[in-house]
């Protein structure tokens, strides 16, 4: 088997508010909408996309992880579009975390890359 595509899937209800904070979040406007009013995606790898889609009843429900290369940068970049991450967490073996949550609930975590010194 062999996957060319990974699609993280965000359930909301309220479509348009929801595409504008993922805008933001994501400094650009989508790369594709393939279902006007109901579907937009953002290409955020080579082979990684979110979609965020019209779904009431899962809204609120997802979890995604973004393993970022600069942690600090990632979370003044988006503070400064308007959004508020949490603060950044050092956790189990030197990790680094900040979360925000999307109008809807969905709680977007940003993973900063760590380096063990010895």
């Amino acid at each position: 088997m062999s996957i060319d595509h990974v699609l993280a899937v965000v359930p909301v209800a309220d479509f348009e508010v929801a595409h504008a904070w993922y805008e933001c979040l994501f400094g650009r406007s989508a790369d594709n909408l393939p279902m006007e009013g109901r579907l937009v995606e953002w290409r955020v790898t080579d082979g990684g996309w979110v979609q965020v889609t019209r779904d009431a009843e899962r809204a609120g429900s997802a979890l995604l992880n973004f393993a970022v290369d600069d942690l600090d940068q990632h979370v003044a970049d988006v503070s400064g579009r308007g959004l508020a991450p949490g603060a950044i967490e050092t956790v189990n073996k030197g990790v680094q975390l900040s979360a925000i949550r999307d109008p809807e609930g969905n709680t977007i975590t940003f993973i900063g890359h760590f380096r063990v010194r010895y």
